[in-house]
């Protein structure tokens, strides 16, 4: 029977606590390290050679897919109750609403180094050491609308914009494509400021601090957020039905993109599934 992943805002106080008991066992355990080494690994830009399956690609949405259900594997080996809550943040949009409570995720890092000082992750706790990062600080760091240059989270209007598009991604599938639901939900815009960020990406770039760039899974509200992003494609196959991942088949020889993108049947690293196994996953979890 398949389990039920809920908006954050609606877990009960018990159901909190063991969300955050079991991602602190899922640390202790040195698994949750492994997720952060896991990211950094596949967090490559298409500027770069080689095959992109993680970010600036279509499987963007596939492999964040798979990656979630690891996580939720692990805190369910942990206690089989658990989920992973989704954080609606076009709703929830305060820097003290939901998850940011003392009895979740804790809230902004202070002023001086970004260090988070309350709820379970804060480093002063004992329980969450940033041992795999690209920086070398050992506390978790976050930088609410960064301040300095200041940004938004995404308005209703702003993921509606995305969702509408009916194609699932176009050519030349990375993140320069204005067209197709992929790049319009992960985010890669033209132009400065917080026109350049969109959705996803801005999420990532309002929470700052520790989800900038490919350790962001050190934050755990990092799979808060792609739970969210997951309900989107989800909302998108219902509203667009029959619309299926592209590129269907892979890119021919000459094509700048040849074996540098993942096609919907071929198998997504590090995983032995393709993105068309990954298409419908209601068998194992459905969205409250």
């Amino acid at each position: 029977m398949a389990y039920v992943r809920r908006d954050v805002g609606t877990l009960t106080g018990a159901e909190k606590r063991r969300f955050v008991n079991a991602l602190l066992e899922v640390k202790r355990r040195g698994e949750y390290d492994a997720f952060v080494r896991t990211h950094i690994e596949f967090f490559s830009p298409d500027g770069e050679d080689g095959l992109r399956v993680a970010h600036m690609a279509p499987s963007f949405l596939p492999w964040h897919r798979r990656f979630l259900l690891d996580l939720e594997r692990a805190l369910r080996r942990v206690d089989s109750t658990v989920t992973v809550p989704y954080w609606d943040w076009t709703r929830e949009r305060t820097t003290t609403s939901v998850p940011w409570t003392a009895d979740l995720l804790g809230g902004n890092g202070r002023r001086s180094d970004h260090q988070v000082m309350t709820g379970p992750f804060a480093h002063r706790e004992g329980n969450w050491t940033i041992k795999v990062g690209v920086t070398d600080e050992v506390f978790l760091t976050r930088d609410f609308g960064n301040p300095r240059h200041p940004i938004d989270l995404p308005t209703k209007g702003e993921l509606e914009q995305a969702l509408k598009d009916p194609a699932y991604d176009v050519a030349p599938w990375d993140s320069t494509v204005t067209r197709g639901f992929r790049n319009k939900l992960e985010g890669w815009g033209s132009g400065r400021g917080s026109a350049s960020w969109r959705n996803h990406n801005r999420v990532h770039r309002w929470v700052g601090g520790a989800m900038l760039g490919g350790a962001s899974v050190n934050d755990p509200v990092f799979w808060l957020h792609h739970a969210f992003v997951d309900l989107q494609w989800e909302r998108w196959q219902r509203r667009h039905r029959g619309a299926r991942y592209l590129p269907a088949t892979p890119p021919g020889p000459g094509d700048e993109q040849h074996e540098r993108i993942v096609a919907r049947h071929q198998k997504l690293p590090p995983w032995d599934e393709t993105p068309d196994e990954l298409e419908d996953v209601g068998r194992i979890y459905r969205y409250a």
